[in-house]
């Protein structure tokens, strides 16, 4: 491996944020952190034979999705409606997407990257960074597996990718990817290397989900991913962990160690991203009820975070608990994979909507009627300091 990217226990970094069960155990459902039960009317049409599920915008260098005269581009894990949608994992691509600023919804402009582009056997959630010198977009993303593997891994690494955003009238296309580049590697030591096909839903370790911050006090660079401990003892050893790099985007990253340690207690904190907002930095991540150690308090499915005065930390949970937004009860697993915007507007996809405890499916035809695969409804997040609360959007 490269010395530039080796892990480096040394650096100067916080002790990473100690994600308890003592915490879980303090939860309490509000209707300030609770997202109000949503029907499938409720959400974004579908777009015409295609499920969509993780989903994030092109960002400008100040953390806002940025806005084109068209709309706003977002990329999103895409794939064929299959007659069971667990299905759509193993073959899932990013997909390129519009949401016009006309009011008119969303649009598929298809796969971001040319067929057989990306060296996975399958394409996993990133994050994406629009430089205006050059119509630049600059792609990180997961590669899961390898290319033309004779079935599906769950080997998971992290990529860049660049290329030149186009306009034709209303319609974009990025053009002219680089040759995929591997952002960073996990080191074996505190970050597991994910290597296998064991494992199923819920119980595959993680490094995966790179997510793009530059400070904007500090100017530094760097990258959090979703990763496995790999000094633990424990089936449930997710942590966030984090890259950096004084050089740019581009790199070349250095591994620190996690930010957030869960350990024991959660096997995935997924999709982590950062926000600057109020002289505060503001690191969330999505997880599932399913994923909590079990024979301990396990929190909703739900949007989790913590708040500190540094994008390393040291960290204190929001609201102090953690809990940021959780479905409710009465429908569970209603939305998931939720995205906190740089104007606190939050967005997700519809999983099961509407659909009960007493009522989960347990065959593919009827997790087929229950997926929604589209963006489900809007609410923003007001913030303040340590707490925040959900308010309903209209949009």
């Amino acid at each position: 491996m490269n010395k530039r990217l080796q892990c480096v226990a040394d650096s100067p970094h916080p002790l990473a944020f100690r994600w308890t069960a003592d915490q879980i155990a303090a939860l309490r459902p509000t209707d300030e952190n609770t997202i109000p039960t949503f029907a499938q009317d409720a959400c974004a049409p579908r777009l015409p034979g295609l499920d969509i599920w993780d989903m994030w915008p092109v960002e400008n260098p100040e953390g806002h999705a940025h806005t084109f005269a068209q709309g706003w581009l977002w990329l999103a894990l895409a794939a064929p409606v299959l007659p069971d949608p667990e299905d759509r994992h193993a073959i899932a691509r990013i997909h390129l997407l519009l949401e016009a600023s006309d009011g008119s919804g969303w649009a598929d402009f298809g796969p971001a990257f040319p067929d057989g582009h990306t060296p996975g056997s399958r394409e996993w959630s990133g994050s994406a960074l629009y430089q205006p010198d050059g119509d630049r977009v600059l792609c990180w993303f997961t590669a899961a597996g390898r290319r033309n593997e004779a079935s599906p891994s769950f080997e998971q690494r992290l990529f860049l990718c660049e290329g030149t955003l186009q306009w034709h009238g209303d319609k974009p296309v990025i053009k002219g990817w680089s040759d995929p580049a591997e952002a960073v590697s996990a080191d074996g030591e505190i970050y597991l290397q994910v290597r296998g096909s064991e494992g199923g839903a819920g119980t595959i370790k993680a490094f995966r989900d790179p997510f793009y911050f530059q400070d904007p006090r500090s100017g530094e660079h760097f990258l959090f991913f979703t990763a496995s401990k790999a000094a633990s003892t424990s089936s449930w050893n997710g942590v966030i962990g984090v890259a950096h790099s004084f050089d740019g985007a581009h790199g070349p990253w250095r591994l620190l160690p996690p930010v957030v340690d869960a350990d024991g207690l959660n096997n995935e904190l997924e999709r982590p991203h950062m926000r600057y907002l109020g002289g505060q930095y503001y690191l969330f991540w999505s997880t599932q009820r399913k994923v909590f150690v079990a024979d301990a308090a396990q929190g909703p499915t739900g949007l989790y975070g913590v708040v500190g005065e540094g994008p390393l930390g040291p960290f204190r949970p929001i609201n102090g608990d953690t809990l940021v937004a959780g479905n409710p009860e009465e429908t569970p697993w209603q939305a998931y994979s939720w995205w906190v915007l740089g104007d606190c507007r939050v967005t997700g996809f519809a999983d099961w909507p509407g659909v009960t405890p007493d009522a989960a499916p347990s065959d593919a035809e009827g997790r087929r009627r229950a997926f929604g695969g589209s963006p489900a409804p809007w609410f923003t997040l007001l913030l303040e300091g340590d707490s925040s609360r959900i308010q309903l959007d209209s949009r």
